[in-house]
């Protein structure tokens, strides 16, 4: 197999998530339909329209960290680089015994650093520049967490960070992948955000998407006809991709292959042409060498705003025909964690293959005109070879990616 066309495959799984810190923790969440939505804790959101978020539980960085990190880091980071060496670890993989140039790190950011620089600025407004620190320069970055992540492993291959709001998870995976095929050994990639504090989340209220219900269970419902908006989160996965050689020749457990990516861009407002997310279906799975019929899950974009909804009813209707496939968005149960929902929800299709069952979409009652075979309720146990994974940013930024078992 030439190096362009190389298969690439996930040896290692990092999580933090609202319903679970730590792989395990949160796929034993998710087949059990817990909730990490509740009421906002990491700031008094009283004097907000909304007032809940998928918080991660039982994360203190202090544990984790050396603190000189701490220090110039904001939570996001240090959430992504916990969540990097538990992926490292999982796929028995130590940074120091390989070439530095063999490794890099390509992460998604919708956001960077938006609780540091808020502290930063108000330091400014209220005591002075002389209070300022010197981190604010790049701890508030898109890039901080690749930056972070490679300096703390030694990873001088190619790396970077790409920023498409909730579609970015997807496409730093797939960028990750076309290094891998450039022969690169191994890449850490995926997304792990974070925005909510005052400053980030006066920006989400902005966007006009967010849920207002103070009602965990009756809050985030897309597909039901009460969706009015989502609930954020914060958190996502960051995994470890190789080529499938790399992995063989140090006999690596895999998860499963990143098998075909498509992305497109919506056209504009008012032109009359189709929007681009059935396109990148097509395209995902083409690069995939597959059929629609080949498709034993969708995890679902889920936006729970009715127009985007539809779009993204209509779309999976087209290229599978109504009930066609079945469709999950275990989401509910975390939020939609902006760049760190596709990387999730890719750690958990890989889980889903593993282990045969599929998490249920939680608290929703869907409604049946969007013609969707939505698993609600429980888990379902079933063999699953080949899942696609959806995401799509603000302003019309639409991804799709294949996963199967390797």
């Amino acid at each position: 197999m030439s190096t362009a066309t190389a298969r690439t495959v996930v040896t290692g799984i990092g999580i933090a998530a609202p319903n679970g810190l730590g792989t395990a923790d949160y796929w034993a969440g998710c087949r059990s339909g817990k909730s990490g939505i509740a009421r906002i804790t990491r700031f008094d959101p009283s004097g907000y329209p909304a007032k809940l978020a998928g918080q991660v539980p039982g994360f203190t960085a202090a544990d984790h960290l050396p603190s000189r990190l701490l220090a110039q880091t904001d939570h996001m980071t240090r959430l992504a680089l916990v969540a990097t060496d538990w992926a490292l670890a999982d796929a028995g993989v130590v940074p120091a015994e390989l070439p530095a140039y063999d490794m890099g790190v390509v992460t998604a950011s919708s956001s960077g650093g938006f609780e540091f620089g808020q502290g930063e600025l108000q330091k400014l407004w209220s005591r002075g520049s002389q209070y300022v620190s010197a981190y604010q320069s790049f701890a508030w970055f898109y890039a901080v967490n690749s930056g972070q992540v490679s300096i703390r492993n030694g990873m001088k291959g190619p790396s970077g960070v790409v920023v498409s709001d909730q579609a970015g998870g997807l496409d730093a995976l797939a960028h990750a992948r076309r290094q891998i095929r450039k022969g690169t050994q191994l890449i850490v990639s995926g997304s792990i955000d974070a925005s909510i504090c005052p400053w980030g989340w006066v920006a989400q209220l902005a966007g006009g998407r967010l849920a207002t219900s103070e009602e965990p269970d009756r809050a985030y419902l897309p597909f039901d006809a009460a969706a009015a908006g989502h609930v954020p989160g914060e958190g996502g996965a960051i995994l470890i991709l190789e080529s499938q050689e790399a992995a063989a020749r140090r006999d690596a457990r895999v998860y499963g292959e990143i098998a075909g990516y498509g992305a497109t861009f919506d056209p504009a407002p008012g032109t009359g042409r189709p929007p681009g997310l059935r396109k990148a279906i097509e395209l995902a799975l083409a690069d995939a060498e597959v059929d629609a019929g080949d498709i034993d899950v969708v995890f679902a974009d889920a936006a729970a705003v009715p127009d985007l909804d539809r779009i993204e009813a209509e779309a999976l209707n087209d290229v599978f025909g109504p009930r066609g496939v079945l469709v999950t968005a275990p989401k509910t149960m975390t939020g939609r964690l902006y760049s760190g929902a596709a990387p999730l929800d890719v750690a958990t299709a890989l889980l889903a293959i593993r282990d045969g069952v599929v998490p249920a979409t939680t608290n929703v009652d869907p409604d049946q005109s969007y013609g969707l075979d939505l698993l609600t309720g429980e888990p379902r146990a079933m063999e699953v070879r080949t899942a696609l994974v959806l995401a799509r940013g603000h302003a019309g930024f639409n991804s799709a990616l294949v996963v199967r078992s390797a």
